[in-house]
């Protein structure tokens, strides 16, 4: 929200950002409605209001054929969501996404591009920034009226944006990220680890809505896993909460069941970790016996992994997510049975809908936590 005039009083700012949190949580509202849920009396609210409309933030509602038929109806207003944007990006081993929404999340733009992990850091931040800027080209709003980016990316990050450590991407140890990426995108940037962002995204829009305590397991190119405890993104203490690391009977080497499926039906054929759990995870939707029991054997050692997390922490739910996520049921009835064998008070087991997306959609969040802080907070 515009920021007041100097010789507006303490208590105007308070009523204003309250009129407009009312406004963001409220589908429609009339004065009255606003008045009374604002605390304030319907002539303040009416002035305030009046102010928000001339700004931009709030819109009136047009008036329906029934309104007209009743005679002169309250005026009704809702918050506009399109007075502001924010950016995700979504920073992985070897692709960039990024995405564009107004202040209620809804996408306005997307965009993706690839990279390599052995690219130089400063390539690879020159190319985020192109990328944000390419996306933001396609949605409209210039980059300096961007409410925040936020940025999820592959490391430890710490709570200052840097990236304590990085084994996926050369030269990102030790990198001052947010600092970087400030200097390239004139815009507020914010940057956590991608598997915290990942849960969020989970938490807000996917399985994990309504629950508190979420175990999320990323599969892709790589494993990561990102934990919810009590409703928010755990951390950890030395922010390292997401880092697999290494565990007791290679039991995240679960891959090699797929790769070894892949070298054996087609050796010729040349494949990441990834292309191969994709190639038997199709073949064994195709009705492919022997890829059926590389994916089962496959998702029966990451559940024996995820026991080491899942038996001491107690979670409502495990949700299995990124790009082999796709393959459903194939991965989640045998998690399920050897969750029910294992443990006191087995958690339910999903598989994720917002596949690739999740790290930029949970960026997303991220930035429009910061917007909700930045807008809607009654200043001190």
């Amino acid at each position: 929200m515009r920021q007041q005039s100097g010789d507006a009083s303490l208590l105007r700012r308070l009523n204003s950002a309250a009129i407009l949190r009312v406004l963001r949580e409220s589908e429609v509202a009339t004065l009255s409605e606003l008045a009374r849920a604002a605390r304030v009396s319907r002539p303040t609210a009416e002035v305030i209001v009046e102010d928000l409309l001339a700004e931009g933030w709030a819109e009136e509602c047009a008036e329906g054929q029934d309104d007209r038929r009743r005679g002169r109806p309250a005026r009704r207003f809702r918050f506009r969501a399109g007075a502001g944007h924010v950016v995700g990006v979504g920073v992985g081993g070897s692709r960039l996404r990024a995405m564009v929404t107004d202040l209620n999340g809804a996408v306005v733009a997307a965009r993706r591009a690839s990279h390599h992990p052995s690219m130089p850091a400063g390539d690879r931040l020159d190319a985020i920034a192109e990328l944000v800027g390419a996306v933001l080209a396609e949605a409209g709003p210039a980059v300096r009226d961007v409410t925040a980016v936020g940025v999820g990316t592959t490391g430890t990050v710490d709570g200052s944006g840097r990236v304590v450590k990085s084994v996926a991407l050369a030269g990102w140890t030790g990198l001052d990220l947010r600092g970087e990426l400030s200097r390239r995108i004139q815009a507020p940037v914010l940057v956590d680890n991608d598997m915290r962002l990942a849960v969020l995204a989970e938490h807000w829009r996917g399985q994990a809505r309504g629950r508190q305590d979420v175990v999320y397991l990323f599969t892709g190119s790589r494993l990561g896993l990102g934990l919810l405890i009590g409703g928010r993104p755990h951390r950890g203490a030395h922010a390292a909460s997401g880092e697999i690391g290494r565990q007791a009977g290679d039991h995240w080497r679960a891959y090699r069941h797929m790769t070894e499926y892949a070298i054996a039906v087609e050796p010729g054929e040349l494949r990441s970790q990834r292309e191969a759990a994709q190639f038997a995870i199709e073949r064994a939707r195709a009705g492919d016996e022997q890829a059926a029991r590389a994916v089962g054997d496959f998702a029966r050692q990451l559940g024996q992994g995820l026991l080491t997390v899942v038996n001491p922490l107690d979670p409502e739910l495990v949700v299995i997510g990124g790009s082999l996520s796709q393959a459903g049921d194939l991965l989640v009835e045998p998690i399920r049975k050897l969750f029910s064998e294992a443990c006191l008070y087995p958690p339910d087991v999903a598989a994720s809908g917002l596949g690739g997306e999740c790290v930029a959609l949970g960026a997303v969040r991220l930035a429009l936590d910061h917007a909700d802080r930045r807008l809607f907070t009654q200043p001190s």
